[in-house]
């Protein structure tokens, strides 16, 4: 059997911080230090800026000069963008997916994780579990470069998760939804499945979005008063 070439050690390092984003592991606007990650992972500096270029280049970090290198902080903007590719990406895989595909039962798989997570009060763990639903549901379409891309736009969205104030606020309302769409899919009847999602996903960006917008007006009274004061 033919086997894909290995992966270059900058890409694969580059996907390793990439899912370290996806689980919650960095947090919007920290700063990542190269001597740390390095001793962590036990890769050359080099090989560490290689990654961090290939990052870059997704729009997942950012280089500040004489500063160095720092996570993202996604905007109102971009957030809109994700919720469109998501709608683009995860309906079609989802309304055209078999029932019986072997990512359903990663679908049901992380709904339990989550459940379990919410049971503990967890939020974080509940994240992680849903994240690791809606790739499971790209999965049904059995396309590897869908879901090394989804893998991008998944950083990006787990990323605005955390401007976010209330964790609970944004992850409990959606561990039965997840439960909703996988018994859909399990009854063979994905086009409901898929209508489904695409109400979950419309409330999800509701909630994100009006997060987000209470957030950027809060920042932007403290800088009016800042500048008042400095005025005075």
């Amino acid at each position: 059997m033919h086997q894909a070439p290995a992966l270059p050690l900058p890409q694969k390092l580059a996907d390793t911080l990439r899912n370290c984003l996806i689980a919650g592991d960095f947090k919007p606007g920290q700063r990542l230090s190269e001597q740390a990650l390095c001793t962590q992972l036990g890769v050359s500096r080099n090989t560490l800026r290689e990654a961090f270029r290939l990052l870059t280049k997704e729009g997942l970090l950012e280089h500040k000069a004489n500063r160095g290198v720092f996570v993202t902080t996604p905007t109102i903007s971009s957030v809109i963008d994700i919720y469109r590719v998501r709608r683009m990406i995860e309906h079609r895989a989802l309304a055209q997916s078999y029932p019986k595909h072997p990512a359903t039962v990663r679908m049901h798989e992380a709904v339990n994780h989550a459940k379990a997570a919410r049971a503990r009060q967890d939020w974080h763990g509940v994240g992680s579990a849903n994240m690791l639903f809606h790739a499971a549901i790209v999965a049904l379409a059995d396309s590897t470069r869908l879901s090394e891309f989804y893998a991008q736009v998944a950083a990006e969205l787990r990323l605005s998760f955390f401007l976010l104030d209330s964790p609970e606020l944004l992850h409990a309302p959606y561990v039965d939804m997840n439960a909703g769409i996988v018994a859909l899919l399990e009854q063979g009847r994905p086009q409901e499945a898929a209508a489904a999602l695409e109400a979950y996903l419309h409330q999800s960006e509701r909630t994100v979005l009006a997060a987000l917008a209470r957030r950027e007006d809060k920042e932007e009274g403290k800088r009016e008063r800042l500048l008042f004061v400095n005025k005075k």
